[in-house]
Formats: structure tokens, sequence, C-alpha cells
């Protein structure tokens, strides 16, 4: 299990304990009740967190209250200028490398680059405190008539676990850059690398502006989100945590949500692409370093009739070759799925899918040895003569899972891309420019690729359509939504 019911029976375990932060202080839960955190690669009890109660959220809402006022009084260039130290910090914060690997089944080889990305992210949004404005409105000719940003006040951002420390660093960016405090709640199954980030802002941070809590979704994510002090919330996750954030939110007053969910992505690819390099790229875009669990993984991919046999065999040949390894090894290729609820999910997904008349290519459930009976593995999968009517094609699995699809038409594949109630990210590939801007139209999805997969890049813009989110992150949009416009009138 990725967590166990809070208990108050001490033990030893290889990272120990991991307190919260609140009020600048790093804190037990009031209640005593700690929560397991299991390591993905032995399903043994590694370390533990506080098990939060909505007191502790309360505690945690107050010290952020308190502190905001004075850092929303602070000029921009002095926040940028604070927020390029923390950037700084999160980019040399080395020592979490080892405690990230093991929480969460990232390999240690690829997580160097969620520091780089983390810090170039907080330096991005530390520049563009100039941009926190308003405009001035001609209304009528003897009145001045002017608008102004200001701060919400207090913000909660929940982080998913799939890159904890890289989202707490970036996600903190935003809200404190517009002013505001933050209250941020780790992931339930991977919240160990959070203390370290809390040692960051320790280091800092004015006191009490940011606060760390941890805990079961259910019980301190709700708190969190329904608590009358915090009217602007932040979430990363899956749809069915982002609409229940939606409802409990509605049920206690009107908030301001961003969503960051969930994806089944295509990769589209024309007959006039070259073999080897689309057969790379839907290894790429798939993030199996990742273990697949990457919302923006190009999951689906769309393969013409023509070009389907060369494409599925070089894929076949480049998935093999993956070295399955401990998330410690700096070798390995890839390394467990999160948690034990996660694992069983895929599982079964997989299961679905032989049931149902796809083929397996590679792969297709826990890899043979011992070694891999333990913990949470699962062999990278891929799977042929996908259809849309199957599970696999049409939920996000959000692991090491591949589907490949068959096409004829151009008219029969945009059909089959935009058939799900998701719209995250797809992947167009040809060398055809004129259509390839005709497909990009077609496509109901927030974030394309043309010819690539995967990258992002700071200042376009990251959001999904349909039910895949609201709001935008990485760029001004995000800086602009953690505020909230007032309009003034002066009458002469």
């Amino acid at each position: 299990m990725a967590h166990t019911s809070p208990r108050t029976r001490p033990e030893t375990q290889q990272f120990g304990d991991h307190l919260m932060y609140i009020g600048g202080e790093f804190v037990a839960s009031e209640s005593g009740q700690w929560m397991d955190s299991v390591s993905p690669a032995t399903g043994e009890v590694h370390g533990r967190v506080p098990a939060a109660t909505p007191a502790d959220v309360d505690r945690a809402v107050r010290s952020a209250r308190a502190a905001q006022p004075e850092w929303a009084a602070t000029h921009v260039f002095e926040r940028g200028a604070i927020l390029r130290k923390l950037a700084d910090a999160v980019r040399n914060a080395q020592d979490v490398l080892l405690l990230e690997a093991a929480d969460t089944g990232n390999t240690i080889g690829s997580l160097g680059g969620d520091l780089v990305l983390a810090a170039a992210y907080i330096d991005f949004i530390a520049g563009l405190g100039m941009e926190i404005k308003g405009e001035s409105v001609p209304a009528t000719p003897q009145n001045i008539h002017f608008t102004l940003r200001e701060p919400y006040g207090v913000v909660g951002r929940i982080v998913p676990f799939n890159h904890p420390f890289l989202f707490a660093g970036a996600h903190l960016a935003a809200p404190l850059m517009a002013g505001n405090g933050v209250v941020l709640k780790s992931p339930d199954q991977s919240p160990l690398s959070a203390t370290v980030m809390a040692r960051i802002c320790h280091e800092i941070l004015p006191p009490g502006l940011v606060n760390f809590v941890s805990g079961v979704g259910t019980v301190v994510g709700d708190a969190i989100v329904r608590h009358p002090d915090v009217p602007r919330i932040g979430f990363t996750g899956s749809v069915a945590t982002g609409m229940a954030i939606q409802r409990s939110a509605a049920e206690v007053a009107v908030k301001h949500i961003s969503l960051e969910l969930g994806g089944k992505n295509p990769f589209i690819a024309f007959p006039d692409v070259d073999i080897e390099e689309v057969a790379q790229a839907a290894v790429n875009g798939m993030n199996f370093a990742w273990s697949g669990q990457s919302c923006g993984s190009t999951s689906r991919l769309m393969l013409h009739e023509s070009i389907y046999d060369d494409v599925v065999a070089r894929i076949k040949d480049k998935v093999e070759k993956i070295r399955l390894g401990e998330p410690t090894d700096p070798d390995a290729g890839m390394g467990p799925v999160n948690s034990a609820g996660h694992h069983a999910r895929i599982l079964d997904i997989i299961e679905s899918a032989k049931h149902e008349g796809a083929t397996t290519i590679t792969g297709g459930g826990i890899p043979e040895g011992e070694r891999y009976q333990h913990g949470f593995w699962i062999a990278p999968t891929v799977f042929g003569d996908v259809t849309m009517n199957m599970r696999v094609a049409r939920e996000e699995v959000f692991g090491p899972v591949l589907s490949i699809l068959k096409w004829k038409t151009s008219e029969e594949v945009i059909a089959m891309a935009n058939d799900l109630d998701l719209g995250l990210t797809a992947a167009v590939w040809t060398g055809d420019l004129k259509l390839a801007m005709k497909t990009v139209r077609q496509l109901e999805a927030g974030l394309i690729w043309i010819n690539g997969t995967g990258r992002h890049y700071l200042g376009t813009g990251f959001n999904g359509w349909k039910n895949s989110g609201l709001g935008r992150e990485e760029c001004l949009d995000e800086v602009l939504s953690y505020t909230r416009t007032k309009a003034v009138h002066i009458i002469c």
C-alpha cells in the first residue's frame, strides 16, 4: 500500500520520519499520527510523514495568511530576487535525488533533469513581476478608470506523486510571485522529498509564508479545498480527483480552481515519415524512463497502415532494450511504478487489453525473475492491433503501456484521436507542413507537437482541453491567474 491507516507506533525505517513545515517550524501533527511511505522497488515501508488533520491545515493557513500581507507589500523586484535564490537552491539540491528516486520509483539518472527544470521554471516566473499590472480604460472622457491586480491571499497547491520535488518547487513560483502565501500538500504516495523543499524555503523565504502539510488526500487535501481562507487552489493529478475538488469547493464557496489533469494523448504518424525517427520518437514520447507516469505521454500511437509493420518492429526492438533496474542505479532505464494500488490497476488494464484482442508486442505484465516479484514492477509493454473500443485505448493508464492503432484515412485518424473526453497533448509527424497544420487545427488538445514529443517550452503555456484541465501553466497567464482584478474609478 502507498500508505496505511495513521498510527502512533514508531518503527525503524531507511529514511526515518519527515516532518511538516508550518509557521516556519518543522512539526509533527498535533494528533500524533503518522502515515507510511512505501518503497516502490520493494513494497516495504521506508519512511513516515505526519498524518495531518484539518486542525493542522488550519494552522498552516493561518500562518500563510499572517505572513502574506508583508510579502505582498514587497517590491516585485525583491520578490523576483528572492525567487531566483530559491531557484539556485533547487538547482543545487543534489541531496534530494537519492531520496526522490527511492520514494517515487523514478530513476536517479533521469531525476537530475527535474532539478534543472524546476529551477528554470522558478527563474522564468521570477522575471514576470512587472507584468502583474492592470490597464487604463477610456470609459468616460472626464474621469479616470483603471484596474489593479492584487493577490488572492492564501493559495492551496496539491502536487502529484510522479514528480513531487519538481512540482513542489515549480508550483510555488507563480503564487509567490503574485504576492500570495501558500499551503502545499505533498502527495500521499511519495511524500518524503517535500521536506527537502521545505528546508530550502526555510532558508530563503519569510517564516510562515509557505507551509507544507502531508497526509491522506481525502482528509488533508479536502481540508485545504474547503478552508474558507483559501480562495485559490491549484491541483495537478487525476481527472477524478480534479472533479472531486471542484465538488468540494463548490459546497463551501465560489473559488478559483486551476486543474492540470490527465491525458490519453495521440501520436499520429503519416505515411511520409522516417520510420526510424518515428519509432524512436514513439518510445521517447511514452516516457518509459518515468515508467510511463507522465500526463503528457503519447500513449496512443496511430500509424498509417503503410508504415505500421515496419514501425512496430523497430519499437519492439527499442523497448526490449530498456534496462529495468533499481531506481537508485544510475544505469537503470526504468524503475517500478509508484504504488501498490496503481500497480494493480495497470495490471488490470493490461489483462483487459489481452482479453479484448490486442496483440502483445512485448512485455505485458510483471517481469520474470524473483527480484521483480516484490515491489511494484511492470515490464515495458507495447500492444498492437488496438482499437478505440478497447479499455487500453480509452483510459489513461499512467504506466509503461504503449497502445498502437492502425488507420487508413485522415478523417478516420482524426476521429480516433478526438474520440475521448481528454485533450491534453498530441503529436503529429509528417514532412508536409500544410497537412500538419490542417491536422493541428482538427485536434482537440491544449498542446501539440509537430515532429516532436515531450518537451515543454516556458512561456508558451501548458493546458488541457475537455476533461484534461482548467487554466494555463508555464506562462504569464499562470502568474496572472493568482491575482484578482479590481476596477477603480476616479470621478473628476
